[in-house]
Parts: structure tokens; sequence; C-alpha cells
């Protein structure tokens, strides 16, 4: 009996075996797929010193290696100066900025790998959405109630008997 080549073996291994956190096994090697994308949020801290273009061709290239490698960026969010309550690498303030991402987690590491080596980033997390918060996030929002109108759930008043 013949021996399969590494390449057919690892393929095989990579399709019944689960990955990291239990996620789904790598699709097959025809198509080179990967792991599925997932929801990130990073919060990244810059030097409060920066000049704000600085700060914004950094979130750019961020979003820039995210689009590269296969994931999809989402909102930008740029929260501005703020002080720290302790002091950080010998600052009280930074420039805070949150970003939104699906990619896979392979991304992300190189996401963090990036950020650790940057001089202008004082402080960085990166964090995986639960899939339960996506899914809340995706249901429509209530639809408000007009006023005068009676709602059949339990707390959920009109305006009007609020103010009662």
């Amino acid at each position: 009996m013949e021996t399969p080549p590494l390449s057919t073996t690892l393929r095989l291994f990579h399709r019944t075996c689960p990955g990291p956190s239990g996620a789904p096994p790598l699709s097959d090697g025809s198509t080179g797929g990967g792991w599925p994308l997932r929801p990130y949020e990073v919060m990244v801290i810059f030097d409060a010193g920066l000049e704000d273009d600085v700060i914004r061709a950094y979130v750019d290239r961020i979003t820039e290696l995210v689009t590269t490698k296969g994931g999809v960026p989402g909102p930008v969010e740029h929260w501005g100066k703020r002080r720290f309550a302790y002091e950080l690498r010998h600052r009280w303030e930074g420039y805070y900025a949150l970003l939104s991402a699906e990619a896979e987690p392979a991304v992300m590491a190189e996401v963090h790998r990036m950020l650790s080596l940057a001089d202008e980033v004082i402080r960085h997390k990166i964090v995986r959405i639960p899939d339960a918060v996506v899914a809340s996030r995706a249901r429509p929002a209530p639809v408000a109630v007009a006023a005068g109108e009676q709602t059949d759930e339990p707390g959920q008043e009109s305006e009007g008997e609020l103010k009662r």
C-alpha cells in the first residue's frame, strides 16, 4: 500500500479536525478557503502628541491591512483625546480610536503584531465579538409606539402613560 503525499494528508487532517475555540475546520484545499470571517473590535490608544493626520493615516494602514488579507473593515470611531486614570509610558493623555472589522484570526494576529511594533501606539486591545452579540445586533429595532396606543407587552408603556 502506497502512502499518500504529505500535502494530501495535511489537507485531510485540516478538514476533519476542528479549529481553535471550536471553530469549524478549514474548507477543502481546492478553493483555497480558510477560517470563516469573524467580527472583531480593535481599540487603539495613540500618543496624544501626534497630529490628527498621522493618526488617521495609521488607522488607514490598519484597515488597508485587513482589506488586503481578505477581511472586511467596518466603521471607525475616533473618540479623540482622553485623560488616563493613571500614567502609561510616561504619558497622561491618549487619542482613542475604535475600529470594527470582520476577518480571519490570522489577519487579526497580523494586526496585533503591527500594533505591538508601532511606536505611535501606547496600548491596543483586539476583541472578538461573540456570536450572541452579533445576532442581537442583527435584530431589527423595536417599533416605537405612538402616544395613546396600548401595547400587549408588559413594560412597554406609551409616552402618554409615562407622563402621568
